[in-house]
C-alpha cells in the first residue's frame, strides 16, 4: 500500500474502533445498573441494550445512499455528532425511558456503510481488501477492549461515566475524520464496498443470501440475549465485583480467539467452511444447554462461556466471507450492507426478547431461549449450499476496453479461470470472480495491457 492507503487504513480503523468501543462498553454493564434507573424492568433494560441496533438497521442503508450524493465525510461527521448527542442524553438520564430514547439516538448515527465506502474511495482496487480487513480487525479489538474497560469505568463513575466516555470517543472520531482521514478527490459508487439501490431487491430475493442474513441475525440475537443476564450472574450469584469482571472477559476472549484461528484457517484453506460452520453452531447449542443447566457454578459457566465464544468468533469471521462467496460480482457490496443491517436487527431483537424472557421465566429461561435460537441457526446452516471458493479480484481497464463493455466482458470470460465479470464504466474497473488454481494469469495480464 502507498502512504495514502496506509494512512486511510490506520485512521479509518481508529474511527471505527472509537465508535464501536463506545457502543460495546454498555453491553457488560447496563444490566448491573437497573436499580439506578427509575421505571426499569428486565424487559426495558434488554430493550435499552438492543434499541440502538434497531435504529442502526433502519438508518444504515439510507445514510450510505445519501453519502453517494453529498459526500462521505459530512455523513460520517453528522453520524458521530448524533451518536455523541445520544451519549450525553443517556449520561444525564436517570429514567429508563429517556435512556432508551438516548440509545435509539445513538444508533441513528449509523455510519458503518458510509465509512466502508469512504475506504473504497481512498484505496486502489488491488489494495482495497487489505484496508477492509484492517478495519474489520479494529472492530474485533474494540469489542475485546470494551469488555475490559466498560466494567472498570462503570465501577469508577457509574453508568453515566460510561456514556460520558462514549460521547468523548465520538468527538475523538470526529476529530480523526476532520484531521487524520484523507479526503477523496471524488465520490464513486463501488460495487464491492457500497450499497447500490438497484441491487437491493435482487439481494433480498436471493435465497442463499437471505439464509446468511438469517444466520447473522440469529447469531447476534443470541449474543445480546446472553449479555442481558451474564453480568447479573457474575455479580449476584458468583459474587464477583463489577470492577473484577474484566478478569473473566479478557482471558475468555483471548483464549477463544486463539482457539478459533485454526478453525478459520482449516475452513478457508482446505475448503471445509460449511462443515466447520455447522460445528461452530453446535458449540453454540452446547454452550446454551450448559448455561441453562448450571448457570451459577463457576467452572461449568466459564467452560460454557469459552465454548460460546469459540463458536461465535469463528462465525463472526467466516460469515462475511460466505456472503462474498454467495453473492455475484455486481451485488457484493449491497449484499454486505443488507447482511450488516440484519446483524443490527438481531442485536435489537436479542436485547428486547432476552429482557422479556428474563422478566417472565428467569435466567435459565434466557439460556433455553438461546438454545432454541441456536437450533434454528443450525437448521439454517445445514440448508446452506456448498460455496464456490472463487477469489474476488478487481482490475483497472484502459479507456479502449470501456468503449464496448459487453465485448470486453465476453473476452474476459473467455480467459481460463475467470468465472464472473461485471464492468463499471464509472469506476473504469472490472469486478471478477476467479478460480485461482485454474486462472490463466498470463493471458489475463496480456489482455489488460493490450
Amino acid at each position: 500500500m502507498n502512504s495514502l492507503e496506509t494512512r486511510t487504513a490506520y485512521s479509518l480503523s481508529a474511527v471505527f474502533a472509537v465508535r464501536m468501543l463506545g457502543l460495546f462498553m454498555i453491553l457488560p454493564v447496563l444490566p448491573l445498573f437497573a436499580k439506578e434507573l427509575t421505571h426499569s424492568s428486565p424487559f426495558l433494560i434488554g430493550l435499552t441494550i438492543g434499541i440502538y441496533g434497531l435504529t442502526q438497521a433502519l438508518f444504515q442503508i439510507p445514510l450510505g445512499l445519501l453519502s453517494d450524493h453529498i459526500g462521505r465525510k459530512p455523513v460520517i461527521i453528522g453520524g458521530l455528532l448524533v451518536f455523541a448527542i445520544g451519549s450525553v442524553i443517556a449520561a444525564l438520564s436517570h429514567d429508563i425511558y429517556i435512556t432508551i430514547m438516548a440509545r435509539a439516538v445513538q444508533g441513528s448515527g449509523a455510519i458503518a456503510a458510509t465509512t466502508m465506502a469512504l475506504a473504497a474511495d481512498l484505496t486502489r482496487e488491488d489494495h482495497r481488501a487489505k484496508v477492509m480487513a484492517f478495519i474489520g480487525m479494529s472492530i474485533g479489538m474494540a469489542f475485546s477492549v470494551a469488555m475490559v474497560v466498560g466494567p472498570i469505568i462503570s465501577h469508577w463513575g457509574g453508568l453515566s461515566a460510561v456514556f460520558w466516555t462514549t460521547a468523548l470517543l465520538a468527538l475523538i472520531g470526529i476529530s480523526l475524520i476532520v484531521f487524520a482521514v484523507p479526503t477523496p478527490k471524488q465520490t464513486v459508487i463501488h460495487r464491492d464496498a457500497g450499497i447500490i439501490r438497484a441491487f437491493i431487491k435482487p439481494v433480498l430475493t436471493q435465497g442463499t443470501l437471505m439464509r446468511m442474513n438469517a444466520s447473522v441475525f440469529l447469531l447476534h440475537l443470541l449474543m445480546t440475549a446472553n449479555f442481558s443476564v451474564l453480568p447479573l450472574i457474575f455479580r449476584d450469584h458468583l459474587n464477583i465485583a463489577t470492577a473484577q469482571h474484566w478478569k473473566i472477559y479478557l482471558p475468555i476472549l483471548l483464549v477463544s480467539f486463539l482457539l478459533s484461528i485454526p478453525l478459520i484457517i482449516i475452513a478457508e484453506k482446505y475448503h471445509k467452511i460449511k462443515k466447520i460452520f455447522i460445528i461452530a453452531v453446535l458449540l453454540l447449542i452446547i454452550s446454551q444447554l450448559m448455561l441453562g443447566y448450571s448457570p451459577f457454578s463457576f467452572y461449568p459457566l466459564m467452560l460454557a462461556f469459552l465454548i460460546f465464544f469459540i463458536g461465535f468468533n469463528f462465525m463472526e469471521a467466516v460469515q462475511p466471507s460466505l456472503v462474498a462467496k454467495y453473492s455475484d460480482v455486481n451485488t457484493k457490496g449491497t449484499a454486505m450492507g443488507v447482511y450488516s443491517t440484519s446483524q443490527f436487527f438481531g442485536i435489537f431483537v436479542g436485547g428486547a426478547l432476552g429482557g422479556l424472557v428474563l422478566q417472565k421465566w428467569g435466567i435459565s429461561g434466557v439460556f433455553v431461549f438461546g438454545a432454541i435460537s441456536a437450533i434454528i441457526l443450525l437448521l439454517v446452516a445445514i440448508s446452506l449450499p456448498k460455496p464456490d471458493y472463487f477469489k474476488s479480484e478487481l482490475i483497472k481497464l484502459k479507456d479502449d476496453l470501456l468503449k464496448d463493455i459487453e465485448q470486453t466482458r465476453q473476452q474476459l470470460l473467455a480467459v481460463n479461470g475467470i468465472k464472473q465479470v461485471a464492468i463499471s464504466a464509472e469506476e473504469g474497473v472490472a469486478y471478477l470472480k476467479v478460480d485461482k488454481p485454474g486462472l490463466d494469469e498470463k493471458r489475463m495480464q496480456e489482455f489488460i495491457k493490450q
